[in-house]
């Protein structure tokens, strides 16, 4: 029963992982380099390669970035697995098999092509000092829901 559960999660890790290379493998193939609309100002798809981290952190050099993040997504893979094992209820699995699926799907496009593939590009209403926010991808955004599943779960749900 428990090998079950843990495929369940693993798939769920999976999905996120072929959704956010299939949609990775659109934007290259077929709006390269491009930018459309789809909202006004508010929201389009853009292409672009981040060689780095979340908010395109990273140093200079783009290979540094590529094997430096590749070996850090690596190590982090195990401990959330190890953090997935461990999680006593589903929505704490979920959210680490979500991050998971995230992590994965960026390590992919950072070994094949040495960069991420990012498209959603969000307007920010000047939130924070942002006119816009960082432009991201599917792998982004699965992790930070699933960030705010364990935020939310930790603060709300969780027995003390």
């Amino acid at each position: 029963m428990k090998t079950k559960k843990t495929l369940f999660y693993l798939f769920i890790s999976f999905i996120v992982i072929a959704l956010d290379q299939i949609t990775k493998f659109a934007v290259r193939l077929y709006m390269p380099g491009q930018s459309i609309p789809i909202f006004g100002k508010y929201f389009s798809l853009t292409h672009v390669e981040n060689p780095g981290a979340a908010f395109s952190i990273g140093f200079e050099s783009s290979e540094f970035n590529r094997v430096f993040f590749s070996i850090i997504t690596f190590f982090l893979t195990f401990v959330i697995l190890i953090m997935m094992k461990k999680a006593k209820v589903g929505w704490e699995k979920l959210a680490y098999s979500m991050i998971l699926g995230g992590a994965i799907g960026n390590l992919i496009d950072r070994l094949a092509f040495g960069s991420v593939t990012d498209f959603f590009d969000v307007y920010f209403f000047n939130i924070f000092g942002l006119e816009r926010w960082p432009i991201f991808n599917i792998a982004d955004s699965s992790i930070v829901v699933a960030i705010v599943i364990l935020l939310v779960y930790t603060f709300f749900f969780e027995k003390r």
